[in-house]
């Protein structure tokens, strides 16, 4: 307290502080409202009434009024949905209905918040990890976690896998479409293979996670999606994994979770074919600390403090690349596994797609 005293504060710097800290905070009340939203079909039903009144809305998603005319008022205020004065009618434009309503919307943001939860349901776990320098692995969080992630990552990879990042790779697609054989490391519930699967039905895939309630989920989601003839899902970890000969491995967001990404690489390079492909897709990042400064950058920096990070002491430690490692660390980790050639492929707001061979 002595520093902040001797210290003269610059009231302009310290209001555009608190306005800071205080529009975070809205956000995290914010976020209980997306997920109600969601739960409750308030979104969908709004979306499918056009201009509504709390009375029809909460008619139309079988709840009390009340709540939802107080709930509808914090949509007005977070600029989630827009009032109509003369008709006391709410409403959602078609671009708020495609983050806030729409499942199928690559942009659809309501089951994400589901990460946060399950962040703040840990705490006590991550403070003592901090305290003891001890690892959480990925299986002891809250269970909201699993469903979170996977349904964020889903609707980005339906949008991109298969018509950007797979087309980016020199080769793949080719192959791909005549028949190829791919490893899915650390495949999680398994909506990436699915979707190639689909995409490429000549093709076989393998999915492996460390995590079996994953793999269970996984299987269900290949026979929900009629692709489990050409889909096999099991336990194994990215340093052991069975099978070679691969065409294509693809680590989809899950490197820099692992303790020893140097020997899951290595494998890989074991696994592939001669003329074989890594596809890395890892969160979007630059090298630099100070080049990572967005509110995307933020909320990987967060969840890889509690998450990725944690995950990555408890498997060992050996090399804790973080969710924002960037292209040049990973680069690194590559070359130690004996690549050759290493390349970013494809990019987006969220992720880096990055192509290695030997």
């Amino acid at each position: 307290m002595d520093f902040v005293q001797s210290r003269t504060v610059d009231p302009a710097k310290l209001d555009a502080m608190v306005g800071r800290a205080v529009s975070d905070l809205s956000a995290g009340y914010g976020g209980v409202m997306v997920s109600l939203g969601h739960r409750l079909g308030l979104y969908k039903a709004m979306a499918e009434a056009g201009p509504v009144t709390s009375r029809a809305l909460a008619k139309r998603a079988g709840c009390a009024e009340r709540y939802v005319r107080e709930w509808l008022g914090s949509q007005v205020a977070g600029g989630y949905a827009t009032y109509h004065t003369i008709s006391d009618t709410y409403e959602l434009t078609l671009e708020q209905a495609l983050v806030l309503a729409n499942e199928d919307s690559p942009v659809f943001i309501p089951n994400a918040w589901s990460v946060p939860a399950s962040m703040w349901a840990d705490e006590d776990k991550a403070i003592e990890a901090f305290r003891t320098g001890s690892g959480i692995p990925w299986g002891d969080h809250d269970g909201r976690l699993y469903c979170g992630v996977a349904a964020f990552y889903r609707n980005a990879y339906k949008a991109s896998l298969v018509p950007e990042w797979l087309p980016a790779l020199d080769g793949v697609v080719a192959k791909l479409k005549a028949g190829a054989l791919v490893a899915d490391v650390g495949c999680g519930h398994g909506h990436s293979t699915v979707l190639m699967a689909e995409a490429f039905p000549a093709s076989k895939f393998h999915g492996f996670d460390t995590h079996q309630e994953s793999i269970v989920e996984a299987q269900d989601v290949a026979t929900g999606a009629g692709v489990a003839d050409r889909t096999s899902f099991s336990t194994a970890r990215a340093d052991n994994y069975p099978g070679s000969g691969y065409d294509l491995i693809c680590f989809f967001d899950c490197l820099h979770d692992m303790g020893d990404p140097v020997a899951a690489a290595a494998q890989a390079a074991k696994a592939l074919a001669p003329d074989g492909t890594v596809m890395l897709v890892e969160p979007f990042a630059n090298d630099k600390v100070d080049d990572n400064i967005s509110p995307v950058a933020r909320m990987y920096y967060a969840a890889s403090t509690t998450i990725c990070c944690a995950h990555a002491v408890s498997d060992g430690g050996r090399m804790v690349l973080g969710a924002q490692a960037g292209e040049a660390r990973l680069a690194g980790v590559f070359r130690k596994a004996g690549f050759t050639r290493f390349r970013r492929a494809f990019e987006t707001p969220f992720n880096l797609i990055l192509e290695a061979r030997l």
